[in-house]
């Protein structure tokens, strides 16, 4: 969209395409568990699904910092780098395979709806920004719900199977992991921008990701419709969305557009039913909606102050 278009068209534009790639972060849980099966009927390993992905997004990423003559990072630039490529390309996306293996779609959408608040959370203390007690009161909050709901899982709760508690330890690391990758990838972007950070941090991880893609390469036949899976969470989950958030937050602004990451969750959700054949029971709705809406009161109240 051209920087002549009017501002309301381009903010409009912007709220859309922000929609749009949260629709395409949304479909990322169901299509993993698509790509990794179960632990009843295994498709590709979570190790491959995660670090074969940086090998495949790695050549498009190569290819558009070679046409825009990008140049190499600095120290400063690269230490952030990697600290996001860890968190956010390797952490999060292998500690949700792992998980996924046993757990539903629905159920990690819910955990990993207090992302965006963990990011505030870990913005604040990394960059000793002092927050409001409200802030730190709806973190509280929003941290308790999240616990209620994974105790309500793990004792079969909504006549739902067992979750074990291990499989939502490890999602919470992942959105451990990605809260402080955010952080360092949003100091990169100042200097490098948006495009450029996401393909130096996919590039980042090419030392691991090879051959560790390499070693767990499947031994034994796999569906069509898990390497499709495999595709997506390649080219679109870890590299083309993030091209239409980060101009999405360009043409909208950061402050209207970031409010729609709050439909992230209900999407993977509701892709999960057609995707997957899950079932969304009460419980689980109830739970992401309240869990939102504490992340969005924490997010308002966030700043200095009482």
């Amino acid at each position: 969209m051209s920087a002549d278009e009017p501002p309301h068209r381009r903010a409009s534009a912007g709220l859309a395409l922000g929609v749009l790639a949260m629709a395409l972060f949304g479909a990322t849980l169901p299509v993993t568990r698509l790509a990794t099966g179960t632990d009843a009927t295994p498709e590709l390993s979570p190790w491959f699904v995660t670090f074969g992905r940086l090998v495949v997004a790695a050549v498009p990423s190569a290819l558009l910092l070679w046409l825009t003559h990008s140049p190499w990072p600095d120290r400063r630039q690269a230490r952030a780098l990697v600290i996001a490529a860890a968190g956010n390309a390797i952490i999060y996306p292998l500690s949700l395979a792992l998980a996924l293996r046993v757990v539903g779609a629905p159920h990690v959408a819910v955990i990993t709806a207090g992302l965006p608040l963990a990011t505030a959370v870990c913005a604040a203390l990394a960059l000793r920004q002092p927050q409001r007690r409200t802030f730190w009161a709806w973190a509280a909050a929003t941290a308790g719900l999240l616990a209620v709901h994974a105790a309500g899982r793990a004792a079969g709760g909504a006549g739902d199977a067992l979750v074990p508690a291990w499989a939502d330890a490890l999602v919470l690391i992942g959105v451990l992991g990605a809260s402080l990758g955010y952080v360092q990838g949003a100091a990169a972007t100042r200097s490098l921008g948006a495009e450029r950070t996401i393909c130096w941090v996919v590039l980042c991880t090419l030392p691991v990701a090879l051959p560790v893609a390499l070693w767990t390469w499947p031994a034994g036949p796999v569906s069509g419709t898990a390497w499709t899976a495999f595709g997506y969470v390649s080219l679109v989950s870890m590299w083309a969305a993030f091209f239409a958030w980060y101009r999405a937050l360009d043409w909208g602004g950061p402050v209207r557009v970031s409010q729609v990451q709050a439909l992230q969750p209900f999407f993977a959700i509701a892709l999960s039913v057609p995707l997957l054949g899950d079932v969304v029971d009460a419980w689980t709705m109830g739970c992401a909606v309240v869990v939102i809406a504490c992340v969005g009161l924490a997010q308002r109240s966030a700043g200095t102050g009482r």
